[in-house]
């Protein structure tokens, strides 16, 4: 056990875990997020670590079988059947009924119904989109002309940490120096600190959080494959969605105009496109203005419908590196798919994280101490997106450079208020921030980031106002 893992033991109590990458071989078999796995650790573990193994085992056998398949045919037979899994939901509105899915068990949309007494006592939840639960599934056999289906006949959100308490969260963060905070989110984040080359690399890591954290934040990351791009962000919360290539849709993201209900981008924090330079849109000029539009305003209209959301996006895709570990080419935007080389819509996203500064990660980075539990730290980071102290404080901290351009200043501010957000959780007023620290971890990344969009953008229109240097932003 390290010094600051031990820290984090006695300071975060009953939300630490201890990171042991052998109890992971009980999942084997079992593609589980590690929200899900830490859940049910935390739950079969002794006060020494130690965990129950047993009685887990027992619990995913019954709760979150090997045999996925065998679930159909176990409800054909008359079993009453409840899993902790993930599910779609969709509202069939030509047939008035609420139906889901759950891929990984073969059980599709048209054979499932959820009762409306189930959607009337989840509504807020059972609404389209993906989703976390426990869910008891029982077998309705055909009956006249009808035919059969699988009912969802119980559900309860998978929410073990509705109740945090981010004031008791600030609490313990006050008693963590910066650099030992930093140690504190990469250990959150399951990887040792102390693998990591030094501080730059390890903030350029926890760039990736900064989504997480701040409503609607739109980035960019590009790095060599193997830095853990798709770990991070298809593994730490539920409230991310992650897209892995493929064909993308506006109806997927936005707004389904022959169902008549809104995309994923609705009812998740992030929507992560992985693998970017795979990913094709079904019609690229419709997907491009409707960017447009979102990331600007955060809604679009499809078909007088008015799409709203606070969700983010970030890209996410390779670049080859020089021999010296860099980017071959200063034009960065000739890595993504046609839609993003136009200025318009890159000028949009706010900041760029620099991948090519990343460890390839490699065994000998998994966690193997204690760290805060996943679930805990990702109810955490969604919480503090709505909390709005700190983007006044950042108004309160920042000059604002004469003719300072809007998208450069309104990227810079949502930049810094999600490092504060990070960083610094337990400052809720400008009295109490170090205003050194606001500076180096807050204002000076947020620049920096935002300028290397605004030199990407130059590449595409070099004779328009993106030649211009980034204005210089000072404390008050």
């Amino acid at each position: 056990m390290s010094e600051i893992g031990d820290k984090i033991r006695q300071v975060f109590r009953e939300s630490a875990v201890y990171k042991n990458p052998a109890n992971n071989e009980v999942f084997v078999g079992r593609n589980l997020p590690s929200f899900v796995k830490d859940y049910l650790i935390a739950t079969h573990i002794d006060q020494n670590g130690k965990l129950r193994r047993d009685a887990l085992v027992r619990f995913l056998d019954e709760h979150i079988p090997l045999n996925p398949n065998a679930i159909r045919s176990r409800l054909m037979q008359g079993d009453v059947i409840t899993l902790l899994t993930r599910f779609e939901i969709s509202t069939n509105i030509a047939k008035n009924k609420t139906q889901f899915q759950i891929p990984e068990m073969g059980i599709k949309m048209a054979d499932t119904e959820i009762p409306q007494y189930v959607v009337d006592q989840n509504p807020d939840d059972l609404v389209d989109g993906e989703k976390w639960g426990i869910i008891k599934l029982v077998y309705i056999p055909p009956q006249d002309k009808e035919r059969g289906y699988i009912e969802m006949s119980k559900y309860k959100p998978f929410r073990p940490l509705e109740r945090l308490d981010l004031n008791s969260f600030r609490e313990c963060r006050k008693k963590f120096t910066t650099d030992e905070w930093i140690d504190v989110l990469i250990s959150a984040m399951e990887y040792t600190p102390s693998a990591f080359s030094g501080k730059t690399q390890k903030l350029e890591f926890l760039a990736r959080l900064l989504p997480f954290i701040e409503p609607r934040l739109n980035l960019i990351e590009l790095a060599p494959k193997g830095t853990g791009k798709s770990y991070v962000f298809g593994n730490l919360s539920k409230f991310v969605w992650l897209i892995g290539g493929g064909k993308v849709s506006r109806a997927k993201l936005f707004y389904d105009k022959s169902r008549k209900a809104p995309g994923i981008m609705l009812h998740h924090d992030l929507v992560a496109l992985d693998e970017i330079q795979s990913i094709t849109f079904t019609d690229t000029m419709e997907m491009r203005s409707i960017l447009k539009n979102y990331l600007e305003y955060g809604k679009t209209n499809v078909d007088n419908y008015e799409f709203m959301s606070e969700c983010g996006l970030i890209l996410l895709g390779n670049i080859p590196l020089s021999e010296d570990g860099f980017p071959m080419s200063d034009n960065y935007v000739e890595e993504l798919p046609e839609a993003f080389k136009e200025s318009a819509l890159l000028d949009r996203f706010h900041g760029f994280i620099e991948g090519w500064l990343l460890p390839r990660i490699t065994n000998d980075m998994a966690l193997r101490d204690w760290t805060l539990n996943v679930e805990f730290f990702s109810e955490v980071l969604h919480q503090l997106r709505t909390a709005t102290e700190y983007a006044t404080i950042v108004n309160q901290s920042i000059a604002v450079p004469e003719g300072a351009d809007m998208r450069h200043l309104k990227a810079v501010k949502r930049i810094a208020s999600a490092y504060l957000k990070l960083l610094f959780p337990h400052v809720l007023n400008k009295e109490d921030m170090d205003i050194a620290e606001f500076y180096t971890y807050c204002l000076k990344p947020a620049v920096h980031r935002r300028d290397i969009i605004r030199r990407q953008c130059a590449n595409i229109d070099r004779e328009s106002s993106f030649s211009k240097p980034m204005p210089i932003f000072e404390l008050k």
